[in-house]
């Protein structure tokens, strides 16, 4: 059993997140401290501390596995795109030639990932675009509110491949031009139009299958 209090509650903490991130542990699943802390190998202390801190995050409540509905994936989207059209409008006005630089390589990483079929580094590359233009509004209260929306939203993004979405990698192309070009109109244009697609696809696959 880990003895160090640290690395227990960091364990438990990064076991149960990527257990629920990855699929293992579905939607609305019960987590039950004595299950866990065997499974995991560490005391009941850390379990609590790690699903208090996942509370926080908003991936657990009352002790279940958040499960989100598609109401509940509209009211995350309509967050994200007020405040990320904010942002990019920010990010054309703000933004380093080194950030932006950046916000390229992203480009470029998702459509190596696309031609090779990665879906999860697809996502990995699709993160990192927003994430450098949410850190752009630097506003700490809107960039935490947007990462623990992010954090929700990998729950269902992997396992209903919105990636697969035609001309999602072109749209970041052409939002990161408005960036690069100082287009601030334009770029929270751009940013809100790609957020509002994403939404409607998500929604139509989930409408296909008929639940989440």
């Amino acid at each position: 059993m880990v003895s160090n209090k640290m690395n227990a509650q960091k364990l438990a903490y990064e076991y149960i997140r990527e257990s629920m991130l990855n699929g293992t542990y579905k939607g609305g699943m019960k987590l039950v401290e004595e299950r866990l802390a065997d499974e995991i190998g560490v005391s009941r202390t850390p379990i609590r501390e790690a699903i208090k801190r996942l509370e926080q995050e908003g991936l657990i409540k009352n002790k279940h596995i958040y499960n989100p509905t598609a109401q509940d994936l509209i009211y995350i989207y309509e967050m994200r795109i007020v405040l990320e059209s904010f942002a990019a409008n920010r990010a054309a006005k703000n933004m380093t030639a080194e950030k932006v630089k950046e916000l390229e390589k992203t480009i470029q990483k998702s459509r190596d990932s696309l031609m090779e079929g990665q879906s999860k580094n697809i996502y990995n590359a699709n993160q990192r675009f927003h994430e450098l233009i949410i850190n752009e509004c630097q506003n700490p209260i809107m960039i935490e509110r947007l990462e623990q929306a992010q954090t929700i939203f990998y729950l269902f993004s992997l396992r209903l491949d919105i990636y697969s979405r035609p001309h999602i990698i072109d749209e970041h192309e052409e939002i990161y031009k408005a960036i690069k070009n100082k287009n601030e109109q334009l770029a929270g244009d751009l940013m809100s139009k790609h957020l509002y697609k994403d939404m409607n696809f998500t929604l139509e696959i989930i409408g296909r299958n008929g639940q989440f």
